[in-house]
C-alpha cells in the first residue's frame, strides 16, 4: 500500500467519524429538546391533559419525522426539506408563545404566600408590612395572621442559618433568621409562589410553573411549622460574621423585597431558588465566595459555610451539626406552657430552639 493510499483511508476514516459523530450529536440534541418541550408543555399548556398528550405526542411524531428524513436525506430530499423546515416552524411556534409566559402578581394565591413582604425604611428604622406569623396547628388548620412590625438595625446582633431537610440529606430548603438585641428574630425564607390548590414540583420549578416569593415571618411560624407540623428535619447554626455583614445581607433582604414588589419573578428549581438567592447576595458582600456544587446540593450547604469559616471553628462540623439539630428542643417546647400563639410564645420558641447555640459564640 502507498503512502497516497494510506493517507487517502485515514482521511475517509476520518470523515466517517465526524460524520457519526455529528450525527449522534444531532440525535441526541432533537431527543434532549424534544424532553424539554414535552416538559415545557406538560407544565404550561391550558389545555386539557388529553390534548397536552396528544400535542406532546404530535411533537415526538414530527421529531422522528426530523430524523428519519435527515437520514434518509439522499434518497428523498423533499422529505428532509419539508420535515426541517416544518421542525423550525414549530420551534418558532413554541418560543413565541414561551415568551408569553410571566410572572403575575395578581393570582389566587395560596394563603401561606398569599402577601408579600413590603418594605418601608428611614434611616436605620425599618417598617415591614406583610410580617407572617401564622398559627399552625395542622398543614390544612391555621389561623393567618399578617403583621406589620418595625425593627431598628442598629440593633441587629446575630445570624443563623436554618436548614430543613424533607427528602433526605442532599436537599434542603435554607432560611436565615436575624436576630435582635431586644430578643426579637425575623426569619427570611425564598419560596414559590403557589396557586391554591397547586402542589410544589420540583421539575415545574424548571419550567416557569410558580412564582418566587420572599416571606418575611415569625420563628414560631416559619420554624415552627417545619419541626412541629411538617415533621421536617431542621438545623439551626450561628454564623461567625461581624455586625456589618449582618445588617449588608438583611439589607439585601430588604432590596430583593423592594424588587419583587415592583417586579415578580420566576422561580427556577435550579438558578433561582432559596440556595442560590441567598448565594448571590452573600457575594455581593464577599464576591471572593467560590463557587461549589453544595449550592446546588444545599443539604450540603452548611459544610461549605463551616469551610469557609463561617461557622464555629473549636469544634469539629459532625459535633456542630448535632448541637445545630432542633427538632427534641421544639417538641419540648410544644409540651411546655409557652406554646400558646403570643409574642411571649414566639420569644418562647426562639429561646427553646437555642438551648444548645452556647457553644457557638457570634465573632462580635
Amino acid at each position: 500500500m502507498t503512502l497516497k493510499n494510506s493517507t487517502d483511508l485515514l482521511i475517509h476514516g476520518l470523515k466517517r467519524g465526524v460524520g457519526w459523530l455529528l450525527q449522534s450529536l444531532l440525535v441526541i440534541a432533537i431527543l434532549l429538546a424534544g424532553a424539554w418541550v414535552s416538559m415545557a408543555l406538560w407544565f404550561q399548556l391550558p389545555a386539557s391533559r388529553w390534548l397536552i398528550i396528544t400535542v406532546i405526542i404530535g411533537w415526538w411524531g414530527l421529531s422522528s419525522a426530523l430524523l428519519i428524513g435527515w437520514f434518509a436525506r439522499r434518497i428523498h430530499k423533499t422529505v428532509a426539506y419539508g420535515s426541517a423546515g416544518c421542525y423550525m416552524l414549530c420551534w418558532i411556534v413554541l418560543l413565541c408563545w414561551w415568551q408569553t409566559i410571566q410572572p403575575q402578581q395578581n393570582k389566587h394565591w395560596a394563603a401561606d404566600v398569599d402577601r408579600q413582604v413590603q418594605v418601608e425604611q428611614t434611616g436605620h428604622l425599618v417598617t415591614l408590612h406583610n410580617v407572617r406569623n401564622f398559627d399552625w396547628r395542622s398543614e390544612t388548620d391555621f389561623t393567618p395572621h399578617w403583621e406589620t412590625r418595625q425593627y431598628d438595625l442598629r440593633k441587629l446582633s446575630s445570624l443563623d442559618v436554618i436548614t430543613s431537610y424533607w427528602m433526605g440529606p442532599k436537599i434542603a430548603h435554607v432560611l436565615l433568621s436575624f436576630g435582635f438585641d431586644d430578643g426579637q428574630y425575623l426569619t427570611f425564607s425564598i419560596e414559590t409562589r403557589r396557586e391554591n390548590n397547586e402542589v410544589f414540583s420540583t421539575f415545574g420549578g424548571f419550567f416557569r410553573k410558580f412564582e418566587l416569593s420572599l416571606i418575611a415571618a415569625d420563628e414560631r411560624d416559619i420554624i415552627y411549622t417545619r419541626t412541629n407540623i411538617r415533621k421536617e428535619q431542621v438545623y439551626l447554626y450561628r454564623m461567625q460574621v461581624s455586625k456589618a455583614t449582618i445588617r449588608s445581607l438583611f439589607n439585601n433582604y430588604l432590596q430583593e423585597a423592594r424588587e419583587l414588589d415592583r417586579q415578580p419573578r420566576f422561580y427556577n428549581t435550579l438558578t433561582s431558588n432559596c440556595t442560590t438567592i441567598v448565594f448571590d447576595m452573600a457575594r455581593l458582600i464577599d464576591p471572593g465566595l467560590p463557587l461549589d456544587y453544595r449550592i446546588v446540593l444545599s443539604g450540603y450547604l452548611p459544610q461549605y459555610i463551616y469551610e469557609q469559616h463561617g461557622l464555629d471553628q473549636h469544634v469539629p462540623f459532625r459535633m456542630l451539626q448535632q448541637q445545630a439539630y432542633i427538632n427534641p428542643l421544639a417538641l419540648q417546647y410544644a409540651q411546655s406552657a409557652h406554646q400558646q400563639f403570643s409574642a411571649a410564645g414566639s420569644s418562647a420558641f426562639s429561646r427553646a430552639i437555642r438551648r444548645n447555640l452556647a457553644a457557638q459564640p457570634l465573632d462580635r
